[in-house]
């Protein structure tokens, strides 16, 4: 199966930012959706965030609303995602999607069918 390239995480301190950048380039045909998930070691994927491609809204788990903020850069074919005033349980290792998803439920990982090779995003006190 096909892989998304991410980029960006690393450690930084609370009160810090960091910004995780997905490239879709190859998939646009494919997809309508992009979304960012969390996954601890053990643990289920949780949404942190998602965005339709064609525009039409945009979606944040509870943990990242008002906090982080997603967007397409349509130019580079890439789906960023700004996380401001980061808390040391952000702590996780973050991974982007992209498929093709319904009217609902974007920010669950049924429906996506190219995953990322995730990123370590750890933040401390």
């Amino acid at each position: 199966q096909a892989q998304l390239r991410q980029s960006g995480g690393g450690s930084v301190q609370a009160g810090g930012s960091l910004r995780l950048s997905c490239s879709t380039s190859g998939f646009e045909s494919s997809i309508n959706a992009v979304a960012w998930f969390r996954q601890g070691s053990g643990m289920e994927r949780v949404g942190v965030a998602a965005i339709r491609t064609g525009g039409g809204g945009e979606w944040y788990g509870d943990a990242g609303k008002g906090r982080f903020t997603i967007a397409q850069d349509k130019a580079r074919n890439t789906i960023n995602l700004q996380m401001n005033r980061l808390k040391p349980e952000d702590t996780d290792m973050y991974f982007c999607a992209a498929g093709l998803k319904g009217d609902s439920g974007l920010l669950t990982s049924d429906g996506y069918t190219y995953w990322g090779q995730g990123t370590q995003v750890t933040v401390s006190l």
